[in-house]
């Protein structure tokens, strides 16, 4: 592995399967969002975009006791309400560049993850959760609600229903609930968190990588709409794959029972 950055609140490694490892790195405040933090996020998922070599992103946070606590609270006791606003909106930014990039994203989960770390998982396409995980939105008891993509995302991954219950009582769910519901796709042991979101992660590396980014941006693009309209968006992002030198590659080795050496082109 080779890190990238530098960056002073994420540490940041690409290894030469095209798979870069994203980690959190404040422990000490249990990896909560600071203002920088919030900036070299989206400045990171800016650069990643422009590379059309990478295949999967892992975002994991330092330590043993939380992914992500959130929003850094006692940096915000000192803001003017400008600024709170602001530090907001950065949070926004950030997570919506995370799950706008444009290949896989997989959060790899230990400890809390909450407020706005659970709406960083759940920017992301996939969550690997160990058995400390924990999520929550609790916001509510403190006077705001969710302002990083925690309403209108939330619904989508576990149902209207259960969404309405995290997000009015601000409760807590252990990562079993957060399984049983579909907050969390994998559930592990905690030690066993990084090496299953690397398996994923390698598993997609090993796919042909337009047919993989096709199906991001039809995800991404087709939700919400109509199945007409949906029909419609979907087929125009799938078929100029059957014009490419991957695909061709595919089929010769479906033919030649090997493995596909795929160039992204």
């Amino acid at each position: 592995m080779h890190s990238l950055g530098p960056f002073e609140t994420v540490l940041v490694e690409r290894d030469a399967d095209g798979i870069v490892t994203a980690t959190l790195n404040r422990p000490d405040a249990r990896n909560a969002i600071s203002r920088t933090m919030a900036a070299e996020l989206s400045t990171l998922c800016r650069t990643l975009a422009a590379d059309g070599e990478i295949r999967a992103l892992i975002l994991t946070g330092a330590g043993d006791k939380a992914f992500c606590a959130g929003a850094d609270l006692r940096e915000r006791q000192s803001m003017t309400p400008a600024e709170r606003t602001a530090h907001t909106a950065a949070i926004e930014a950030a997570a919506e560049a995370i799950a706008a990039l444009p290949f896989p994203v997989i959060a790899a989960v230990r400890g809390f993850a909450l407020a706005g770390g659970t709406e960083l998982a759940i920017a992301c396409d996939l969550r690997v959760a160990g058995e400390s995980a924990a999520f929550g939105l609790p916001e509510v008891r403190i006077g705001i609600f969710p302002g990083a993509g925690g309403v209108h995302r939330l619904p989508v991954l576990i149902g209207l229903g259960a969404a309405r219950d995290l997000l009015f009582t601000g409760r807590q769910v252990s990562a079993e609930e957060a399984h049983r519901l579909g907050l969390a796709d994998r559930l592990v042991a905690d030690d066993a968190v990084m090496a299953e979101a690397r398996d994923i992660a390698g598993q997609i590396a090993r796919n042909a990588p337009l047919g993989v980014r096709a199906v991001k941006l039809a995800l991404r693009q087709s939700q919400g709409l109509g199945i007409e309209d949906a029909r419609l968006t979907v087929n125009a992002l799938r078929t100029p794959l059957d014009a490419t030198d991957d695909y061709q590659e595919g089929l010769a080795a479906f033919a030649e029972k090997r493995a596909p050496r795929f160039q992204g082109r």
